[in-house]
């Protein structure tokens, strides 16, 4: 029997960690008797009672587990990190809050089945604001365009991962994951379901501005070379321009002397529109070394506080395994 993990990240979601649990197990129980699964919460420092329920569902069922993380490690790295402790023949990342429709865990299964390692949801529709809708389509749509790596639109991560997948992910050692990038670079064969968004079943959405400027800041470093040449480009063009504007200055002047005031206005017009591109394009540069910085550190991706439901060798995980392994060759050589 194949198992499927399940792994959810949840962040001050206590009015849907229940009703989630009960629907993969109905869809499990009765679409997919064959199969049998293990679900992963991975809690990314709740404020509210979820990791309370969490524990209460880990004692009544011991094929859900439950990760709490030190503190809130961010939107990308929790369930990046969730889906490298998954032990499943494939992995399904989804939301808490019902976005990503339950109803769509059989849909990715029977692709799957057929062959395809990535089997992935993507948003043909929602019932979210519109305007939030549009705004999100063009940002997509910009860095499709952008960006030197095929981007998939509307994708929010919300799919299926065949172990295949999973064990190159954990071979990556990216300290900066941004799963809906990887998705697309690494070029496993992959099949598009369309689905319309629900809206959110209960609860306030964590995402604000600054998160969602996060992750289209993050795409933008991480796949795409535009803003560094637009930088070089841009600032030879001012350069070019400014010193033929200043060359025509000079012209005129020595020309008509008297009668060609120079005045402030052009200079103080000129500085100030030469001062607002460069400190734009020293802040994108920044983003750009922010990046860099974060992959150079090679921080964990998560710290974990706690764990439930884990064997002794899934609490172990792959490194410490291969430390393991080493250790006891080292012990039969001596021997």
């Amino acid at each position: 029997m194949k198992t499927i993990s399940i792994v959810v990240p949840c962040y001050n979601e206590e009015e849907n960690i229940n009703a989630l649990y009960q629907a993969i197990d109905h869809i499990f129980n009765t679409e997919l008797p064959r199969y049998t699964y293990e679900l992963i919460f991975i809690d990314n420092d709740s404020k509210d009672r979820t990791r309370e329920i969490i524990r209460g569902l880990c004692v009544q069922e011991k094929r859900v587990k439950g990760i709490f993380n030190a503190k809130n490690f961010g939107q990308f790295n929790s369930p990046y990190y969730a889906m490298l402790q998954s032990t499943g023949d494939c992995t399904i990342l989804m939301a808490a809050d019902f976005q990503d429709p339950v109803e769509m865990i059989p849909k990715y299964v029977k692709e799957w089945e057929k062959g395809y390692k990535i089997v992935i949801g993507i948003k043909k529709s929602s019932k979210e604001n519109k305007i939030m809708y549009w705004l999100r389509s063009c940002y997509y749509k910009t860095i499709k365009k952008l960006s030197d790596v095929e981007q998939i639109e509307h994708f929010t991560g919300f799919g299926l991962y065949d172990q295949r997948f999973i064990k190159v992910l954990r071979e990556l050692d990216d300290p900066t994951p941004f799963l809906r990038g990887i998705v697309a670079e690494l070029g496993f064969r992959r099949k598009e379901v369309p689905y319309e968004q629900p809206k959110r079943r209960a609860g306030k959405t964590s995402n604000n501005f600054y998160r969602l400027y996060d992750a289209a800041m993050l795409s933008v470093t991480s796949y795409t070379k535009v803003g560094l040449r637009l930088a070089t480009i841009f600032g030879s063009i001012c350069s070019f321009a400014s010193m033929m504007v200043a060359l025509v200055y000079l012209v005129m002047k020595l020309v008509y002397w008297d009668r060609f005031p120079a005045g402030m206005a052009p200079l103080l017009i000129g500085m100030c529109f030469l001062g607002s591109v460069q400190i734009f394009f020293i802040g994108l540069v920044g983003e750009y070394v922010l990046s860099i910085n974060a992959r150079v550190m090679k921080r964990p991706l998560v710290i974990e506080e706690e764990r439930i439901n884990f064997t002794e060798k899934e609490e172990n995980g792959p490194e410490d395994e291969i430390l393991l392994m080493s250790a006891s060759v080292e012990n039969g050589e001596q021997r």
